[in-house]
């Protein structure tokens, strides 16, 4: 056969041209092909050239600039374009094979052409536009031109000679004609915009603001259609993930339009819209603002997805038109084809199309890949909609909470608890319900279209199959609601059980010393078991959700087939059959997924009441001299700061009190004509139910001095500062500030600034009376370094900065922090004491720049030498010599001589004002009521002043042990990030990749046999049958509908024929005697089937339970029998994260992401096994496929745990900063720094959006590739039968049951690589679980035997020291050296020394908590190391320095054993000088202790463990520093009864303050581990050069 253009036929000449030249068809097929050589010939040599020199290009961002009108049109219409060729290509194919005696190219080389034309101009099209050169467009303008004349030509050609619709030819001919018509109008379409051609002066354009920005990663707006549709522009992020770790830096910024603040005006626009001014107290609806504001891309979403779901159903339609025809082939019943002839060539008719099985599998293909593509469209555009949403609301909140009127909050009408869950959860259930919401419009519709196409394949009996899924769709529901009854138990047992281990953690050296460990540990224990018994109910819950999810479908199917072989007495054949399974497979998901819906569209509800009624609250400022908000920048206010009465909050009445209050101001008596700052005349103020909290008051601050305000505890004082910075509800009166002298009022009316706008840093030249330096009573701390904290937002001034410090003497604070004063401090960082806390809120207010500095009682928590030195420094000095306007409160009157203006306050008014001075002649007797209150405080003050001392010396030994005992752990938080270390010092790349993309395989081998090997071997086995016993159903299926409907009948003319029945013939030769049996194998493999998913559901869930359950009990017994020094080493947060956050992982969220990959993995590979075993050729395709999906699955799974971390660690500043603005409100609001911390927020929220967005499109980036493997897999499978069946290979049902299984691989491959790499991260938890279990253990057995030891030992008392040598670890040095010493039984010993001199060690000693590597202790003849510890602990007793309660009743804090009767317990009480307090609590000894004991004061519970240590009667009793946090009388009771009661008990006294032990019998002076002096304390006296006569010295 030669080949030619117009083809050699012998008695038809191609070449002839008698009819005219456009009559030969050849002729103008070769037509059609000059405007694509031209193109072709036009842009190869522009795009080399093009490319080869870069420089034409427009130096922006990433070169993605889509700026060219008509863009996603043109997109669209070139693919049409595309598949139209396609068709084209392959009639011309078949026309030419089928009738023709020799080739004719005309038919197909155009078409082919074509598509490469096409292919070219879309590239050519996209290199112009992202290198900006509109010019070289008329090259296209030019071929769609010619490209639609010729075509144009050809179909009227066709037209004359009457070909028709009805040829297949035509109809393609026609829709080239339109597709390129409309490339045409678009082209046509950019010149008019554009101008860049015919026109005089082109159009300019600028590239929009983000593609600047080289801050902005996040592409997906502004790439094009394709990359759009493919996630293509993600490949450098989630390829480069592989060699270095994805950083916040690498994900930069968003763009404008998702950023929170954008968002933010737009929902608040929409809700402001809706405050009419008819009914102005409506309040506006979330929902409608909501819609208004984000309704456009939910709208577009939903259409994605309508799109989607109604493509998904070809996938059943083709399986079936596949099998039919192929069964139609194999019956050789294939329809006479019919010869039609036009210009020689043969025509193909249109109907022929949808018969052709290779058609219909391309077809299959090309839905799969839309229905996909569309798909994940939709899944992003929701996402993208949820996470603005979610943005918008939570600046809407974060607004809110700064407009939040005081007493709501202190009233307790909204706690920080409530506003937290608005943030964590609210918002979040919000986000969550617009994900999922395109599908409460979308599900019913699918479950319609698939009713409708069952009842069309199978009829009624599918009708009856349909309604098993939707009758369990209720119990679906009622499933999912049980389920969340069953978190909310759960949770609350986990809440509990964890207040329980925190206190374990927190009093943990106390519990080891009694040695009640144990008695805790059950407690913990018993309420673990209740999570347990939820959680069991919650594993049960699961299972059967799983269970229904798996066995619907199997039971829909058997019902169906079952009814269907009952009323047509045959079964289906083959095409109805597996498309009817496609269908229901299809059916299974929406219904499945529609109770989580409702679940979630019911929380939403909730949701949005909430914020409602959060939004509608109180706000503060509701007078006439302040407005809140300041998010108004073209407010009046901004020219005419005067002319408006509700003047800005940021100009309160200074301009105000210029324009009204100018007489008064004149006619002042003369004394008073100096300056004053605030004047508050006639005042009353309320906190809210009207009840006045301070009435009639009238104070003036006189600038630049020193005002104090005094008064009982609770008299107003802190009320009264806070109703001067406008926090209170003013009922009457008003408050004057002070305008500025005109020199310092340089911002006067620019102050009502904008929400971006940074506020501090115009105003460091002059000192910014617009904001008031306060520190509060109860110290207030951001989450950031010591540094940010004092410099809140000012510029860093060093000189300014040490001169705070020194005031505040910080200075030795800082020097013990790991970091100095980078250090971070607050929630996250590290925990500093009250007093330290306290002085770094004071050197805050000191630091500002302001002229106004409120101090809020700020020596409360410190002790006497710094309280002294931060008023001389700090107060007197630093502030004063800036003539600044200073306001104290303070209890400690000895500081009166130094104000300059005094406030007596008494019950809620001012008692008196003045100076000292005059208090002094004009009200004696509060003078002397002073006087006397300062004698009081001075001699305490003589008592207290080493105390004191000791207490900051006492913070800092915290701080110093907390550090010193971490240094220890390199200061690495967690253990991963030792590893991640590790890696990073490979320079060699390869090496870090495998090892950040291996899945820990150790790690899930000790989670499965945590949870114990018979369940693993269960798990294993019965997932294994019930995936073959699946197959084994569908397998069946295929061989009985293919075998019924092959009854075998003797053709016409003697051929042997296949006849494929119509539904309603009977069969001639029917097999009706195999049927029954066919049908009961069926019914058996079902019930067996449904009973496997089951048993597997629920193996899997108790799996995951019982491997909690070890895990937990394990890591419980672990920690609590852990040597003291482990506490020291780790962070408490972290032991408590263990117990927390990953324990809920392991219990709650490895089970279900086990099950689910174990599920998909089985079925993926199921599926590929039967179509390989139907189909050999599969397996050629499959080697490719394999390749590409274990490359797509490794890069993302190192992607997705880099972007989930980043997620996670953004997400908790979010919150954070919401709840430390919830705490810090009265301090932000004087400050006036509401724009920066919503700055702050903004940019919070926007970092956090930027992981969750990347997240999830990397998320759509595995799922478009995984779809389109699947999509591929459908192909390959499909041609591979078509191919077989040929050859005679597989039967047509087993082709339907290829190709069904085909369809589930798509489903199913993107689970398997999101469970695979959320698994790995959720393994992290087990992992670090499980190196807390490689912890050694404390040797609790000792040499001697329990019973070995007399019942009432130690009875005397008598304690050997023999050569003692302690450390604290192996690795440390020893802390006490050779220490010797002697006890005589009932002795009472003193020991002294400085701080870190071992005295506490020796204390811990006693009881073996120590290592203890050389000598002995021996008490009582007994050696203490060779005793079991748990009798050692027992049988002594210690009174600890701070005193540890916990919750529970008093009895159960002394005495948590209960083997004491009540009259020992009271008489304990008496002792302690305890018994008429407790007595007239409620219940007496049953009476409730909160957590840590707050309802006692210190000194009380000091006491209480006096009585705990009194209750067990240990001839032993040691005090280590028991006195150095209680006050005078406390101590002088605990000496008391130490003398009286304990007077035959033998008494070691580890002493702070050494007045304390000048009574004892001996005294030990110790001095870096050793003893230094030892002797009665009259001796050492003696000695004057002595340490101890020192310390006496001082002590006086």
């Amino acid at each position: 056969m030669g080949l030619s253009f117009c083809g050699n036929d012998e008695n038809v000449s191609g070449y002839s041209v008698d009819d005219g030249m456009l009559n030969n068809g050849c002729f103008v097929d070769a037509l059609n092909l000059v405007p694509h050589v031209f193109l072709l010939f036009i842009t190869f040599p522009i795009l080399f050239i093009g490319w080869g020199s870069q420089s034409s290009k427009v130096q922006i961002h990433h070169n993605t600039w889509l700026h060219f009108p008509g863009h996603n049109l043109r997109w669209i219409l070139t693919f049409l374009l595309l598949f139209v060729h396609v068709c084209e290509f392959a009639e011309g194919l078949v026309s030419n094979n089928r009738m023709m005696d020799t080739n004719h190219l005309h038919l197909f080389m155009p078409a082919f052409m074509g598509f490469v034309a096409a292919t070219t101009s879309v590239v050519y099209y996209h290199n112009i536009e992202t290198s900006n050169f509109p010019k070289l467009l008329l090259v296209l303008f030019i071929y769609w031109v010619l490209a639609f004349i010729t075509k144009s030509i050809k179909l009227w050609k066709f037209a004359e000679y009457h070909v028709g619709p009805q040829q297949l030819r035509f109809c393609i001919t026609a829709l080239l004609v339109i597709l390129y018509g409309l490339l045409m109008a678009v082209e046509v379409n950019v010149i008019r915009i554009r101008k860049y051609v015919f026109f005089a002066n082109p159009q300019k354009v600028k590239p929009p603001e983000d593609l600047q920005d080289l801050g902005v990663r996040f592409l997906q707006p502004f790439v094009n259609l394709l990359s759009k549709a493919t996630y293509w522009w993600m490949n450098p992020l989630i390829m480069g993930a592989h060699k270095r770790p994805i950083e916040l830096k690498k994900i930069g910024k968003l763009p404008i339009a998702m950023r929170a603040l954008t968002n933010y005006l737009r929902l608040k626009d929409a809700y402001e819209d809706q405050k009419s001014a008819e009914n102005p107290d409506r309040a506006p609806s979330i929902w409608r603002s909501m819609y208004r504001a984000f309704g456009r891309p939910i709208l577009l979403s939903s259409t994605f997805r309508y799109l989607a779901d109604l493509l998904g159903f070809a996938g059943p339609l083709c399986i079936s038109g596949i099998v039919r025809n192929l069964m139609l082939e194999e019956g050789g019943a294939a329809p006479a084809k019919i010869r039609e002839t036009y210009f020689d060539v043969h025509f193909m008719l249109s109907t022929e199309l949808l018969q052709n099985t290779s058609v219909l599998a391309v077809l299959l293909f090309l839905a799969l890949v839309l229905q996909r593509t569309f798909l994940q469209a939709s899944y992003y555009v929701t996402i993208e909609t949820g996470i603005n949403v979610r943005g918008a609301l939570l600046a809407m909140i974060y607004n809110k909470i700064l407009h939040l009127s005081t007493s709501n909050m202190s009233m307790g009408e909204m706690t920080l608890g409530q506003i937290n869950n608005l943030v964590a959860i609210e918002t979040n259930q919000l986000m969550w319900f617009l994900f999922l919401c395109p599908n409460l419009w979308a599900m019913p519709v699918q479950i319609v279209m698939g009713v409708i196409l069952l009842y069309y394949l199978l009829g009624w009996s599918a009708m009856i199959g349909a309604s098993v899924i939707v009758l369990l769709a209720p119990v679906q529901y009622l499933i999912a609601t049980k389920l969340a009854d069953t978190q909310k138990s759960t949770l609350e047992h986990s809440t509990d059980r964890l207040k329980k281990t925190t206190e374990i953690l927190k009093g943990i050296k106390l519990l080891k010393l009694y040695a009640w460990e144990n008695i805790f540990c059950g407690s913990v224990e018993e309420t673990r078991g209740k999570e347990l018994k939820s959680l069991k109910t919650f594993a049960f819950y699961t299972s059967m959700s799983i269970f229904m999810n798996a066995a619907i479908p199997i039971a829909a199917v058997l019902v169906t087939f079952v009814v269907h072989h009952i009323i047509n007495k045959r079964c289906p054949s083959p095409s109805e059959a597996f498309a009817a399974l496609a269908l229901f497979n299809i059916l299974v998901t929406p219904l499945f997924l529609l109770s989580t819906v409702v679940r979630f569209a019911v929380k939403a509800l909730v949701s949005v009441q909430k914020l409602g009624e959060f939004l509608q609250s109180d706000e503060i400022g509701d007078d006439s001299w302040r407005n809140g908000e300041m998010a108004v920048p073209s407010e009046g206010a901004k020219k005419h700061p005067g002319v408006t009465k509700a003047i800005n909050r940021k100009q309160p009445l200074r301009y105000q009190m210029d324009n009204y209050e100018q007489p008064s101001r004149r006619q002042m008596r003369p004394s008073e004509t100096e300056d004053v700052a605030v004047k508050v005349s006639n005042g009353c103020f309320t906190w809210g139910s009207n009840l006045s909290t301070l009435s009639d008051i009238n104070i003036r601050i006189p600038t630049g001095q020193l005002t104090m305000i005094v008064g009982q505890v609770g008299c107003g004082k802190s009320s009264l500062l806070l109703a001067m910075l406008g926090e209170m509800q003013t009922i009457s009166g008003r408050v004057h500030w002070s305008k500025l002298p005109d020199s310092e009022t340089l911002h006067q009316g620019t102050f009502s600034c904008s929400e971006a706008e940074e506020e501090g840093h115009d105003h460091v030249g002059s000192k910014n009376r617009y904001s008031v330096a306060y520190a509060t009573q109860k110290s207030w701390l951001l989450n950031a370094t010591v540094e940010e904290n004092i410099t809140f937002g000012s510029p860093f001034n060093k000189q300014r900065y040490k001169a705070v410090i020194d005031a505040c003497s910080l200075q030795l604070d800082i020097d013990l922090l790991p970091f100095g004063d980078q250090t971070e401090i607050g929630e996250r960082g590290i925990n500093l004491s009250g007093g330290q806390r306290q002085r770094i809120c004071v050197a805050r207010a000191l630091y500002q720049n302001t002229n106004i500095v409120f101090l809020d009682d700020p020596f409360s928590a410190l002790d006497i030498h710094l309280s002294d030195h931060l008023l001389q420094e700090g107060i007197l000095k630093f502030l004063q010599d800036d003539k600044r306007t200073v306001v104290l409160v303070t209890h400690k009157l000895q500081y009166l001589i130094h104000a300059d203006w005094i406030i007596a306050m008494k019950g809620g008014s001012v008692l008196r004002e003045g100076t000292l001075k005059d208090i002094q002649t004009h009200d004696v007797e509060l003078y002397d009521h002073w006087k006397t209150l300062m004698n009081r405080q001075d001699q305490e003050l003589e008592k207290q002043d080493i105390e004191q001392d000791s207490q900051t010396t006492m913070e800092r030994k915290t701080l110093r042990r907390a550090f010193y005992s971490r240094e220890a752990k390199n200061q690495v938080d967690d253990e991963d990030e030792e590893e991640e270390e590790e890696e990073e010092d490979d320079d060699n790349f390869s090496t870090t990749t495998s090892r950040r993309s291996k899945v820990p395989w150790k790690v899930c081998w000790c989670y499965m046999s945590s949870g114990g090997f018979f369940m693993v071997f269960l798990m294993v086995s019965s997932k294994l049958l019930k995936h073959s016993v699946i197959v084994a159903i569908d397998y069946w299926l295929a061989i009985w509908t293919s075998k019924s409907n092959q009854s075998v009948v003797e053709g016409p003319n003697g051929t042997c024929q296949f006849q494929v029945l119509s539904r309603n013939a009977t069969f001639p030769g029917s097999s009706d005697s195999e049927d029954p049996i066919y049908l009961t194998v069926f019914i058996v493999l079902c019930a067996a089937g449904i009973t496997l998913c089951l048993i597997t559901s629920l193996t899997v869930e108790f799996l995951g339970l019982s491997a909690a359950t070890n895990l937990h009990d394990n890591l419980l017994n672990k920690i609590i029998h852990a040597p003291l020094r482990f506490f020291d080493i780790t962070p408490l947060g972290q032991i408590l994260n263990r117990f927390s956050a990953d324990t809920n992982i392991i219990d709650q969220h490895i089970p279900p992401t086990l099950e689910s990959l174990t599920r998909s993995t089985l079925l993926c590979l199921s599926a590929i096994g039967v179509i390989s075993s139907i189909t050999r050729y599969f397996l050629i395709a499959l080697v490719p496929l394999a390749v590409a999906f274990y490359f797509i699955q490794k890069y993302f799974r190192v992607a997705s745990k880099d972007l989930q971390d980043l997620d996670d660690s953004t997400q908790l500043p979010l919150l954070c900063h919401f709840s430390e603005t919830a705490e810090g409100l009265t301090t932000i609001r004087a400050f006036r720094h509401e724009a920066r911390f919503k700055q702050r927020m903004l940019e919070l929220t926007d970092t956090n959006n930027t992981a969750y967005l990347f997240l999830s499109a990397a998320n759509r980036w595995l799922e478009v590739r995984t779809d389109y493997l699947g999509a591929v897999i459908v192909l390959a499978a499909a041609g591979a039968s078509i191919w077989g069946s040929r050859c005679g290979q597989p039967s047509g049902g087993l082709v339907g049951l290829a190709l069904t299984y085909a369809l589930t691989v798509t489903n199913y491959l993107n689970w398997v690589v999101r469970n695979l790499a959320d698994l790995e991260v959720q393994m992290a938890a087990v992992k670090k679980v499980n190196s807390f279990l490689g912890t050694e253990s404390e040797n609790y057995e000792g040499s001697m035997d329990s019973s070995q030891v007399p019942e009432n030992w130690p009875h005397d008392g008598e304690i050997k020291i023999q050569d003692l040598c302690v450390r604290y670890d192996p690795m440390l040095k020893p802390v006490l050296k050779h220490v010797n010493a002697y006890v005589q039984p009932g002795q009472k010993v003193g020991i002294c020394g400085r701080t870190g001199s071992g005295k506490s060690s020796l204390s811990l000693a006693f009881f073996n908590m120590v290592d203890i590597f050389e000598g002995k202790i021996v008490i009582d003849g007994i050696d203490i190391c060779k005793l079991p510890l748990q009798t050692l602990r027992s049988r002594l007793s210690i009174i600890l320095q701070d005193p540890v309660l916990f919750s529970g009743s008093i009895r159960f804090n002394l005495d948590p054993e209960q083997t004491c009767n009540d009259e020992r317990l009271w008489e304990a009480l008496e002792i302690a000088q305890l018994k008429n307090m407790v007595k007239a609590l409620p219940g007496g000894l049953d009476a409730v202790v909160t957590e840590g004991g707050e309802n006692f004061s210190v000194g009380q519970r000091q006491l209480f463990c006096l009585a705990r240590a009194f209750v067990r009667k240990s001839s032993i009793l040691i005090m280590d520093e028991a006195t150095a946090s209680i006050d005078m009388a406390t101590e002088n009771i605990l000496q008391k009864v130490v003398m009286t009661a304990f007077a035959d008990r033998t008494v070691v006294t580890i002493a702070h303050r050494v007045h304390t032990i000048l009574t004892a019998d001996l005294v030990i002076v110790m001095k870096r581990g050793n003893i230094l002096e030892y002797d009665k304390p009259e001796t050492l006296l003696e000695q004057e050069d002595g340490m101890f006569a020192s310390f006496v010295k001082a002590d006086m």
